[in-house]
């Protein structure tokens, strides 16, 4: 029986000098609550120094760790199972900490591809792998509702790891990082250019609302692409992020010239205890000048038959993925179309329950339930085989899932929406929305701007004309 050894270390607040500390180790990534800005959220993790990876392209994946590496045609989803295995059994009596060592890493839109079979017509934007996920034997677990700082090492952490992972997070090593500046400043070269134009965007509206009269389906969510040239520290860019769309479900990852820098606002898939939910979200609203307008917005998206027709379609089909693994007569809807404010956009929101069935696993159930109904469509595969034809390029990580699985049977991943995309010395984003028959096509035009204005201005101070 496997078990974890904590030390505590002083609270603080905001995670950024926390990371910072630990982010030139290979493979860092921080699953980021957006505290102290955020409203929602409790759990920052941070980690580094995977002993294992998994990157699958397409039908192939790789596995490194310390014995070399090997290629395999398995499914992802039973290779990251594998990969968690010798972290089992955990004592779950010990700690009720979300992350005690297990998997980090996301799970991209394309991944969708080994689940439901679509014809491949569209170019990728990106090189990222489809999954890429590591297997990390410590993290930093910063509890904001508690306001607690513990680092936890799982037992298969070798001693010289936990050493060095605790001098990092010591008083002195902490200043030395704290004032240890980029040398290489972030900018962008030019701003960011859509792939389609709005006229290319409205009429790929207008062919999916042709699809929907033709009873081919009753929602697709279509995104368009933006990209820009970039150099420097990606890092600055994030905190920028951050710092202007704070979000519950944020996280940075940065490996070789690829990076995720994901500001998500949206939960897809948790499992706590055996205790499943998912939070999709469906109907979108800008937010208000003032204070009136913004409130009298917010209630427009409330009271809105279109809006909540979409979030209810979405929470149908979620129902029945989650179906696929929860306890029979187990699965509720406590929350329907409820509220939720960010900095740049109010959002419909409800929340779906289940308990996990004894017979499946969390990552049993984060296949079934991929990729999520809330950026695909209803039903799932003819959305997703529409999306292939109309939009121009692979949405690779882009609304996929970023997040972990815990040696403690735990879960939580987000839906990977307002996220940049760095690729080499390319940034790449999306924005998009859920397309009904009723949609008109200068307003989903214009909610896709919505979406993403706060990243794309919070990035843009970066670039100077010349």
């Amino acid at each position: 029986m496997h078990s974890i050894t904590i030390q505590e270390i002083p609270y603080k607040a905001n995670s950024e000098k926390l990371f910072d500390a630990v982010r030139d180790l290979p493979d860092a990534v921080w699953l980021d609550s957006g505290k102290p800005r955020s409203t929602q959220g409790r759990y920052d993790i941070i980690s580094a120094v995977p002993d294992a990876l998994i990157e699958t392209r397409g039908k192939q994946s790789t596995l490194s760790d310390s014995s070399g590496t090997r290629n395999s045609d398995q499914d992802p989803f039973e290779l990251a199972q594998q990969l968690l295995q010798p972290l089992l059994p955990f004592d779950n009596s010990i700690s009720k900490t979300p992350f005690v060592g297990g998997l980090i890493g996301y799970f991209g839109y394309d991944l969708g591809r080994r689940l439901i079979d679509l014809e491949d017509l569209t170019e990728s934007a990106t090189d990222l792998p489809d999954m890429r996920i590591g297997r990390y034997l410590w993290a930093l677990i910063i509890d904001h509702s508690a306001r607690q700082c513990q680092l936890v090492f799982h037992s298969n952490c070798s001693e010289q790891l936990r050493n060095q992972i605790v001098q990092r997070f010591t008083k002195k090593s902490q200043a030395s990082f704290e004032t240890n500046k980029a040398e290489n400043e972030f900018s962008l070269s030019e701003q960011f250019k859509a792939t389609l134009n709005q006229q290319q965007y409205q009429q790929s509206i207008r062919r999916i609302k042709d699809y929907i009269s033709s009873g081919d389906c009753y929602q697709t969510n279509f995104t368009q692409h933006f990209s820009a040239p970039f150099k420097g520290d990606l890092w600055n860019a994030y905190l920028s992020l951050r710092n202007r769309v704070a979000s519950p479900y944020s996280a940075f990852w940065q490996w070789n010239d690829q990076a995720l820098l994901c500001l998500s606002p949206e939960r897809f898939v948790q499992s706590l205890d055996n205790h499943v939910e998912t939070k999709p979200i469906k109907g979108t609203a800008r937010r208000g000048t003032s204070a009136a307008e913004d409130q009298q917005l917010a209630e427009q998206l409330i009271n809105s038959p279109k809006d909540r027709a979409e979030n209810l379609m979405i929470v149908d089909l979620l129902r029945n993925d989650l179906g696929k693994n929860c306890e029979s007569g187990s699965i509720t809807v406590p929350k329907l179309f409820e509220l939720e404010s960010f900095p740049n956009v109010h959002h419909l929101v409800s929340t779906v329950t289940g308990k996990l069935a004894d017979n499946s696993s969390p990552l049993d159930l984060l296949r079934d339930c991929f990729p999520g109904g809330s950026i695909t469509g209803a039903p799932k595969k003819r959305a997703m085989q529409i999306i292939e034809e109309l939009e121009p390029v692979k949405r690779s990580a882009y609304c996929g899932s970023i997040g972990y699985i815990s040696a403690n049977n735990r879960m939580d991943t987000n839906i990977a929406i307002r996220t940049v995309i760095a690729d080499g010395d390319k940034l790449h984003c999306w924005g998009g929305g859920g397309i009904v028959a009723d949609s008109e096509e200068d307003r989903e035009y214009q909610e896709s701007i919505d979406k993403i204005s706060a990243l794309l201005e919070a990035l843009e101070i970066f670039y100077t004309p010349k």
